[in-house]
C-alpha cells in the first residue's frame, strides 16, 4: 500500500442519526449513526486510510452515542466540536418494497447550533489531502458560510475539495435557491460525485449526455455518476465511461452512495487524482463493489466493509 504525503482525508457535516425501519412495513425503527458525511468518514477509516471529522455534537445521551461509535470507527476527533446544548439530528428512513431508501421526517431541535467559521481549525487543513463536503447543511446559512471558509482553507492549503452533492430539496426553501447554491460551489471542486436524478436537477436536463455537457463549465478534474443497479460514469479528461455495477442481493441501500464516496476517497488519498482513464475506471470499478457491498446488509456504516473483507480487490501489498 503507498503512503499519502498527507495524513488524513478532512470531512464536514452533520452527525446524524439514522432511524431505519426494521421492514418494509415501517412501523419499527433501529437507531444507527448516520449522516452522510459521517458515513464517509467512517467507511474511509474502515477500509484503511485515515480520516478527520469537522462536525458539533452536544453533552446529551445521543451525542456520547455518537462521539462513542466514532472513535470505536477510529475517525479523528480532535477538530470537532462540544456545545453542551447542541441536539444531534435524525432522520426516519423508510425502506420500499424493493429495498430502497426514503427520507422522511427529519429531526433537528438545535439547528442554529452549527459548526461556525472561527471553529474550523487551520492546522486541520495543513494535515489533511483531501477535504470533503456535501450540500445537506448548505440551506442553514451559518454552515452555508463555515462551508465557504473551510473550502478557502482547503484552497489556501493546496487541499483537493472532494463534493457529493447528496441533495435534499426538502430542506431547502426553494428548488431555486438549492440549485443555485450548490452551483456556487463547483468551480472549486476536485472531483464531484453525484446521483443522476441530482445531476439532471441541478443542470435542468433530462438526459446524461446533456447534464455532463451542462457541467463542462466548471472543468471539474474527475466527475462520477452513479446511476443505481446500473452502477455508475465516470467522467475524466472530456471522455465518458460507463462502470458496470456489481450483481448482488439487494437488503438496504442505505448508505451505499457514501460506502461509495468513501471508497473513491480512499484512492485519492494514497494515490492522487487519477492520471489516466483507466486510473480514474479502477478508482470508480473498487467504489462500485463497496457500494454493492454495503447494499447486502441492513443499516450504513455497520454495512460498511473493513479493509481485511476487501483487500482481494486492491491489489495491494503491506
Amino acid at each position: 500500500m503507498l503512503e499519502s504525503k498527507k495524513e488524513f482525508v478532512l470531512v464536514y457535516g452533520d452527525a446524524f442519526v439514522d432511524f431505519i425501519a426494521n421492514d418494509t412495513t415501517n412501523t419499527s425503527f433501529t437507531k444507527f449513526l448516520g449522516g452522510a458525511t459521517v458515513n464517509v468518514a467512517a467507511g474511509i477509516s474502515r477500509i484503511g486510510a485515515p480520516s478527520a471529522l469537522i462536525t458539533v455534537t452536544g453533552d446529551d445521551e445521543t451525542s456520547e452515542f455518537v462521539r462513542h461509535e466514532l472513535d470505536h470507527e477510529g475517525v479523528i476527533m480532535n477538530y470537532a466540536q462540544i456545545i453542551p446544548e447542541k441536539r444531534v439530528s435524525g432522520v426516519h428512513v423508510h425502506l420500499t418494497e424493493g429495498n430502497e431508501r426514503i427520507f422522511t421526517n427529519y429531526i433537528d431541535d438545535t439547528p442554529d447550533l452549527q459548526v461556525e467559521t472561527e471553529h474550523l481549525q487551520e492546522e486541520a487543513f495543513r494535515r489533511a489531502s483531501i477535504f470533503n463536503l456535501c450540500s445537506n447543511t448548505m440551506f442553514h446559512p451559518i454552515a452555508l458560510e463555515t462551508t465557504k471558509a473551510a473550502v478557502a482553507l482547503a484552497k489556501k492549503h493546496s487541499v483537493l475539495v472532494a463534493m457529493d452533492a447528496n441533495i435534499r430539496p426538502l430542506r431547502w426553501e426553494s428548488a431555486q435557491v438549492c440549485q443555485d447554491t450548490i452551483a456556487s460551489f463547483l468551480k472549486d471542486a476536485d472531483l464531484l460525485k453525484l446521483a443522476d436524478e441530482e445531476l439532471f436537477f441541478l443542470t435542468q436536463t433530462d438526459n446524461l449526455e446533456d447534464g455532463i455537457q451542462a457541467l463542462k463549465q466548471f472543468d471539474i478534474p474527475l466527475i462520477m455518476i452513479t446511476v443505481g443497479a446500473q452502477g455508475a460514469y465516470v467522467v475524466f479528461n472530456d471522455e465518458i465511461k460507463h462502470v458496470p455495477s456489481i450483481k448482488i442481493d439487494c437488503v438496504d441501500t442505505t448508505g451505499a452512495g457514501d460506502a461509495f464516496m468513501a471508497g473513491v476517497l480512499r484512492q485519492v488519498h494514497l494515490y492522487g487524482i487519477p492520471k489516466t482513464m483507466e486510473e480514474a475506471y479502477d478508482y470508480v470499478y473498487f467504489a462500485n463493489h463497496l457500494g454493492a457491498y454495503t447494499a447486502t446488509k441492513a443499516g450504513a456504516i455497520t454495512a460498511m466493509p473493513h479493509y481485511e473483507e476487501i483487500k482481494e480487490l486492491l491489489h495491494e501489498e503491506g
